[in-house]
């Protein structure tokens, strides 16, 4: 949540900082601003909405010339997304500007000292607080602005990623980070601030990630320094070549970056698999898995921690390692994990699992998990974060740039990780027959080219959602493996569409759910052939006696499901474990047609963020 772009060097920043701001509207924001510097001039625009508004007003308001310059899009926590709440924020001298992601715990105590100092404030703001702080730091013991930002963030508690400039000293901007990502791009006598590397891939592939509690001066003409905020010891930089290319980054002539990244995944899921899976020789290899096999294999129970749809991708895997590999597997909310005092015994194995890897209930759920002792395992998707860095040892996903805020690819590559680890270790502990084992490498291994065939239910998909445009309730019904799968369709729904949706186990809704049920409740029922098959076909004649709306997700060629359902869309057939990685697809594709057809910004839904990094 919000982005942040800067730009030093010799380049016109304006046009840099827009299109980095463009870029990273798929983290979810309410407001937008930008600030420049020319000669003398320290200009600020900044607006409630989108970045096409800021670009419209800034032009009106502003000279836009200026070759350094600072944007953010703000996602609202201290006060309503306004103008004046929008970032950046001026020190009362009007010299310090500063742009913030994060959260300052003890703005209140801070704002009414500040205020006894005859400091007075325009906005709710922690971030006003911040700025004026590090002013009154600057003044009071007469320090260079990186110097007086160090002191301040001492006396701050929470979380950020900041950029803070200094008219009187225009040569340079001081960013540091705490709990947030930031990123320092480095280019030919210039240099590139943001949250994530998408904003200056075009410009550089070379880029710095900052570690917690550092921070770094951004100088023209000078040699980048990082030090400790803590203890002001110097940090040598370590420059990572980017993986990422700008045509992943974009639309690829596709309506929405959501459409695209579901119509990615059969080649994502390859790239997942792509020299782990070696189903002819009989092999799955994971250099984070094989390094510490004994681990898994002596782990009396694993921890899955998550949220959204990674928790639901945790699910799925409870199902899969312990049918495979027969440990007991517990699956929890970070959120709730990290404040329930949980019993956390040393030689338990914790797979944290997070799209961004900058999720900041998952990372306190790993630091909690390791301070008890636990081996701490990551699957995340971007190189790099957090979670790749807090864990013992991990896997990346290899989805690519995930644009969209609600996550598509980023399950299904989830799962197909948390599959080949099942597989793996399964096959060392001997839980798994040696035909079992090789037919499911094979079945793997052929997966994309079954979600090729389950993308042909697009035109269904559509069709079905011109019927249900309208709904303001929807009941998601699965069993076993496909009951997480029902959770996340009902999660997309609800994102994207603002339709209510809940996700039930079938069975489960004899328990309650089924008094909502009357000719104006559209069911969508999970009922693949293998399975619960019979179960399922019994809890749809329930909901065929009282008049509702079925919608059936099936395996190809099923005739008894098709006979009771009002519309039905056909799978390729698959093994019950690997069934998720279809069943999801028509799912995703009946919560995009409909958000379009109720006119739904479905890239950027109202009030969510692509990287939850505040509580």
């Amino acid at each position: 949540m919000c982005g942040i772009v800067g730009y030093i060097g010799h380049r016109e920043a304006y046009p840099i900082i827009i299109k980095g701001l463009k870029r990273l509207e798929y983290r979810g924001y309410d407001s937008a601003g930008i600030m420049l510097y020319s000669g003398q001039d320290l200009k600020v625009s900044k607006t409630k909405g989108k970045v096409s508004d800021l670009e419209e007003k800034s032009s009106k308001e502003i000279d836009l010339k200026g070759a350094i310059g600072m944007g953010h899009t703000r996602w609202a926590t201290h006060g309503v997304p306004n103008d004046v709440n929008s970032h950046p924020h001026l020190s009362n001298s009007g010299n310090l500007a500063i742009i913030h992601n994060g959260i300052i715990e003890n703005y209140e105590p801070l704002k009414k000292e500040l205020i006894k100092r005859g400091y007075t404030f325009k906005s709710d703001t922690d971030t006003e607080v911040l700025v004026n702080l590090i002013e009154e730091v600057q003044k009071k013991d007469q320090l260079k602005l990186g110097k007086a930002v160090q002191v301040a963030l001492n006396q701050v508690v929470g979380a950020y990623a900041i950029c803070v400039f200094d008219r009187t000293n225009p040569d340079e901007i001081v960013v540091a980070r705490l709990g947030s990502p930031l990123a320092i791009g480095v280019g030919n006598d210039e240099f590139f601030i943001a949250s994530d590397a998408s904003p200056f891939i075009e410009y550089t592939s070379n880029a710095i990630y900052l570690e917690d509690e550092e921070m770094a001066i951004v100088r023209l003409h000078k040699p980048l320094k990082i030090r400790k905020i803590k203890d002001d010891s110097l940090v040598d930089p370590y420059v990572q070549e980017l993986q990422m290319n700008l045509e992943q980054i974009e639309k690829g002539g596709y309506d929405h970056f959501m459409l695209k990244e579901i119509y990615e995944q059969p080649s994502v899921i390859k790239d997942t698999y792509r020299g782990r899976l070696l189903a002819n020789q009989g092999i799955i290899q994971m250099a984070g898995v094989e390094d510490n096999i004994e681990k898994f294999l002596n782990a009396q129970r694993i921890l899955i921690v998550a949220c959204g749809t990674s928790w639901h991708a945790g699910l799925v895997a409870e199902y899969i390692i312990e049918e495979f590999a027969r440990i007991p597997v517990e699956v929890e909310y970070a959120s709730e994990f990290r404040y329930r005092n949980p019993i956390i015994n040393k030689g338990d194995v914790v797979i944290a699992i997070s799209q961004s890897g900058e999720t900041a209930d998952s990372l306190a759920a790993i630091k909690l998990a390791k301070e008890q002792g636990a081996f701490v395992f990551g699957v995340c998707n971007v190189v790099g974060s957090s979670i790749s860095r807090e864990t013992h040892a991990g896997a990346y996903t290899h989805a690519g740039p995930e644009i969209g805020v609600a996550s598509t690819k980023a399950f299904t590559t989830q799962i197909t990780v948390l599959t080949m680890i099942a597989l793996r270790l399964a096959k060392a502990k001997g839980t798994l027959s040696n035909s079992d084992f090789h037919r499911y490498l094979q079945e793997l291994e052929i997966i994309p080219d079954k979600v090729l065939e389950a993308l042909e239910t697009n035109e269904k998909a559509k069709e079905i959602a011109a019927k249900f445009k309208d709904a303001t309730n929807c009941l998601y019904l699965g069993r076993g493996y496909n009951f997480p799968v029902a959770l996340e369709g009902a999660l997309k729904l609800k994102e994207i569409s603002y339709i209510h949706a809940e996700g039930y186990p079938a069975a489960e809704m004899k328990h309650g759910p089924i008094a909502l049920i009357d000719e104006q409740m559209p069911v969508i029922v999970i009922a693949p052939k293998q399975g619960h098959y019979d179960k399922v076909v019994s809890n749809i004649q329930e909901i065929k006696s009282r008049s509702g709306k079925i919608i059936a997700v099936v395996t190809k060629g099923d005739v008894q499901v098709r006979d009771l359902a009002d519309y039905v869309i056909e799978i390729p057939e698959s093994s019950d474990a690997l069934s998720p990685l279809l069943t999801t697809i028509p799912l995703q594709l009946l919560s995009y047609h409909i958000a379009v057809m109720r006119g739904c910004n479905v890239d950027q839904p109202r009030n969510l963020a692509k990287s939850v990094t505040v509580e």
